[in-house]
This record gives structure tokens, sequence and C-alpha cells, in this order.
């Protein structure tokens, strides 16, 4: 699931945060997780325009040992995709589960 907040303060960027639970699987898996996320938003964060509040949540079902930055991309590029055009429409929170 994924969460957008735009946020009034133009001082900052992007904001990332992570929820990955216990449900993905074990600490090496989650973390995993965590970094392979970190990762795509970092090489994406110029696609994002205004300063946001994404929050993530992996799917209770995803395959931990599956994930990676082509599967990443795949599932999170048609909703960063949509925010950018929908934010040209002025709108103040777009939110997209994936």
């Amino acid at each position: 699931m994924l969460f957008f907040l735009q946020r009034e303060d133009a001082d900052g960027g992007l904001r990332l945060g992570l929820t990955v639970s216990r449900k993905v699987g074990r600490a090496v898996w989650r973390n995993r997780v965590r970094r392979v996320l970190r990762e795509f938003f970092r090489l994406h964060q110029a696609m994002i325009e205004k300063p946001l509040d994404i929050v993530v949540v992996p799917k209770r079902n995803l395959d931990p040992k599956r994930i990676d930055m082509a599967l990443v991309e795949q599932e999170f590029l048609p909703a960063l995709d949509r925010l950018n055009r929908e934010a040209g429409g002025g709108m103040t929170d777009a939110r997209s589960p994936c």
C-alpha cells in the first residue's frame, strides 16, 4: 500500500516512511525489503517535484526473496506517474494503494 500526502512547508523535499511488519518474514528479509525500497526512492526522487510525505506498507503476500529493483519499479513507477499527472491539477492529498 502506498500513501502520498503533500506538505505545506516548501523547505523539505521527499520524506519516506517504511513500515514492514513481521508478517513479511524474518528480520533479514524485512531489512532487504527496506533497503530495496529506499534505493528505489533515492534513484527516483527527481521525478517527485513537490514536498511530499510518502508512506509505504508492503503487501502481506509479498515474497521477500523475490523482491528486487525490477519488481519495485514495476509496482511503483505507475503510481509516481499518476502522482505527477494529478499534481498538475492541484491535488493536495493523493492516496494510491499499490
